[in-house]
């Protein structure tokens, strides 16, 4: 199938698919009022097979080191297939799935397949990463730009709401020192840890209240932009294909989960 961008409905939500894009979910509208910031960058874009930032771009495969192109100089950052074209595996009113084959500069070969699928108050996405040769670490998330305002008489600030168990402490440089500390208040760039699954809200006051939620234990929070508010469900902290692999094998595939739900206010 073509990967042409695809609109999924379901009571008064509506969900844009991005295959050309990164394979990104380029809009998600409730009620007619857009949750997603737009733009080519933005929306909700896939990192895949790596999320954050990489460390000087380098991350070890047994005793070989792997260079990863400087895409935020000095470090590598969110994965390669955001910025490729997925391919369109299947659609329903209400569910797409998308694929991607892994090709340079991600030295596995390896197809990643996400599927986006829409209710009237939920959106679910799952990802995961499956490899019929090499093995090699890998890792999952999504990068959802969530509008701070939704604008409309009055509207206010998006408010966030979230009990970490720890922060990861941030260096100069950007990425968890390795050490845990207590949670600070924001703004944030920061990596937490939430053992029982990721669970954080967004609340637009009087508007809407959206949960974020993963089984995963890790979410960065990234709140220093005008526009918008980042809440990031992933496998493993920023560096984590060195700090802590999750294995991709022939006989076990990486797959992770996060779903977003809403109600009105």
């Amino acid at each position: 199938m073509s990967n042409e961008d695809i609109t999924l409905t379901a009571g008064d939500a509506e969900v844009d698919v991005l295959p050309g894009n990164g394979g990104r979910v380029g809009g998600l509208r409730v009620g007619g009022t857009e949750l997603l910031r737009q733009g080519e960058r933005f929306g909700c874009f896939p990192m895949v097979p790596s999320c954050g930032r990489i460390r000087d771009g380098r991350f070890l495969d047994g005793a070989r080191v792997r260079q990863m192109p400087l895409n935020a100089p000095p470090n590598a950052i969110h994965g390669t297939a955001r910025d490729g074209a997925w391919n369109v595996a299947r659609v329903t009113d209400d569910e797409a799935v998308i694929t991607y084959d892994l090709v340079e500069p991600w030295p596995y070969a390896a197809r990643v397949t996400h599927v986006i699928a829409l209710t009237p108050d939920s959106l679910s996405l799952t990802m995961s990463v499956e490899t019929y040769g090499d093995s090699f670490p890998a890792q999952i998330g999504w990068h959802p730009w969530f509008n701070r305002n939704l604008g409309g008489e009055g509207a206010q600030d998006a408010r966030l709401d979230f009990t970490p168990a720890w922060q990861e402490e941030r260096g100069d440089d950007h990425l968890p020192t390795g050490n845990r500390i207590e949670p600070k208040p924001g703004p944030w760039d920061d990596c937490f840890g939430m053992p029982g699954g990721v669970d954080v809200t967004l609340t637009w006051p009087g508007q809407l209240e959206l949960k974020v939620a993963s089984r995963e234990e890790w979410v960065v929070v990234y709140d220093e932009q005008e526009a918008a508010v980042c809440v990031e469900p992933q496998t493993g902290p920023p560096n984590g294909l060195n700090t802590l692999p999750r294995l991709v094998t022939p006989l076990e595939p990486l797959e992770a989960t996060t779903v977003w739900s809403w109600r009105r206010l």
